[in-house]
């Protein structure tokens, strides 16, 4: 191959990582971080050139974007763990690798789920509200009244990296752990957390509920009105994964009747255009999908996605091949 290969880079990256592509790679970058409309991106990867593609979660490349690229695009790799945004099967017909970045967000995305969960049971949202509004008149008895999560039982749907991490950090707040997975983990692994076969059979034991499974076409709205009664009352719903996981409409009904006691919602269906009701309710502790927002993370994710390009263009097999 003449000369350094072509990457289109959809957003702006690490400082790190641009540096690192700028050195190794005739690159191409969002300088403006605004969303490339999926239909552009091929006729922008013709007049590029450009033989690779490192895309993000906000990049919806389905069948007829992958079947428009051109033939020059070789790799597509995702700045995520989740590869849902990409139709991996459409890009396979053509011959076209794709890649993801697992394993260094797990402590990071851990971190916000146990964020969400403190944050919904002690209504942290609330209270800063309160207190900028200028409306704190001080300390009272009843102000405020929270669920206390020492002695609760916290079900992890979904023991994968991230939830292992999640119940390391729940485990000294005294929370006993519940978990469901296709299949038990190691011993060594569980640590004492209570394997549950069904999903339903980790719900009915669930104060706190924390969501980690995949988006797949089976997980879409998998926690529905039905599987939302089987919470105990009262429970709290926290979602670092992914946001078509929740039925908004049942998750509302059961915020606002009570059923549900609060909600740490981190990812959203259709993000940005989250369900306007989760904004006007209060019982909500909303972030805008920060789950890997850290220094170090995006950029050790951005040099899992350069180690990718990286082996493809040196001829080797990408260590994060997917399809």
């Amino acid at each position: 191959m003449l000369g350094k290969p072509v990457v289109l880079v959809t957003r702006t990256l690490p400082p790190a990582v641009e540096e690192r592509l700028r050195g190794d790679y005739d690159v191409w970058l969002n300088r403006d971080d605004r969303p490339i409309p999926p239909e552009d991106l091929p006729a922008l990867a013709r007049r590029l050139g450009a033989q690779a593609m490192l895309v993000t979660p906000t990049d919806r490349l389905e069948r007829g974007v992958i079947e428009a690229l051109p033939n020059s695009v070789a790799i597509i790799a995702s700045f995520s763990v989740g590869y849902e945004h990409i139709d991996h099967n459409a890009a396979a017909r053509r011959g076209i690798l794709v890649t993801n970045t697992p394993g260094v967000l797990s402590d990071a995305t851990a971190d916000v789920a146990l964020l969400l969960m403190l944050g919904a049971a002690r209504r942290a949202s609330e209270g800063e509200r309160l207190v900028r509004s200028g409306y704190w008149k001080g300390l009272t008895p009843v102000q405020l009244l929270g669920r206390h999560l020492h002695g609760q039982r916290l079900g992890i749907l979904g023991m994968g990296r991230i939830g292992q991490a999640l119940a390391e950090r729940a485990r000294p707040l005294g929370l006993e752990i519940h978990y469901h997975n296709r299949t038990p983990i190691a011993e060594d692994a569980a640590k004492g957390a209570i394997f549950h076969a069904t999903v339903e059979d980790l719900l009915a034991v669930s104060d706190v509920l924390s969501l980690h499974c995949p988006a797949t076409p089976l997980t879409r709205k998998l926690l529905n009105a039905e599987r939302l009664a089987l919470l105990p009352p009262g429970a709290i719903v926290v979602n670092t994964a992914r946001g078509i996981l929740i039925d908004d409409e049942a998750l509302i009904a059961a915020l606002n009747s009570g059923q549900i006691f609060a909600a740490g919602l981190d990812v959203y269906d259709n993000e940005p255009d989250l369900h306007p009701a989760y904004r006007s309710l209060p019982n909500v502790f909303l972030l805008p999908h920060l789950g890997s927002a850290t220094i170090e993370t995006r950029t050790a994710m951005g040099f899992l996605a350069l180690d990718n390009l990286d082996a493809y263009f040196g001829g080797r097999e990408p260590p994060h091949r997917v399809a």
